[in-house]
């Protein structure tokens, strides 16, 4: 199982940017796909961005869609996430995942089989 080390998170305020990097190690990343998921206190965690192996395919849940850019780069094995115009309803722990199975739900955590501990993104307003 691939281990994975999220970095980037911190405190912002509203109308910020950060940019969330999560780096692989043991082994390259493998499977359909990877992603970045998010957990409020208080809520459950929720999908936020994905993409393809490839990089040709890319989803973002509706409320982040013109403001956050996912991206990968298979030869440093690593995945970011870009996060521009940053408001407080952003605030979260933030996963990254990976090894997503072929013909899985790109949305679904359950789709995962490897990700990381979690790095704090916090907006102030």
């Amino acid at each position: 199982q691939v281990q994975l080390v999220e970095s980037g998170g911190g405190l912002v305020q509203a109308g910020g940017s950060l940019r969330l990097s999560c780096a692989a190690s043991g082994r390259s990343f493998s499977g359909n796909g990877m992603g970045w998921f998010r957990q409020a206190p208080g809520k459950e965690r929720e999908f936020v961005a994905a993409i393809s192996w490839s990089g040709s395919n890319t989803y973002y849940t509706d409320s982040v869609k013109g403001r956050f850019t996912i991206s990968h780069d298979t030869v440093k094995n690593t995945l970011a996430l870009q996060m521009n115009s940053l408001n407080p309803d952003d605030t979260a722990v933030y996963y990254c995942a990976a090894e997503r199975k072929y013909g899985g739900n790109y949305a679904s955590s359950w789709a995962y089989s490897s990700w990381g501990q979690g790095t704090q993104v916090t907006v102030s307003s």
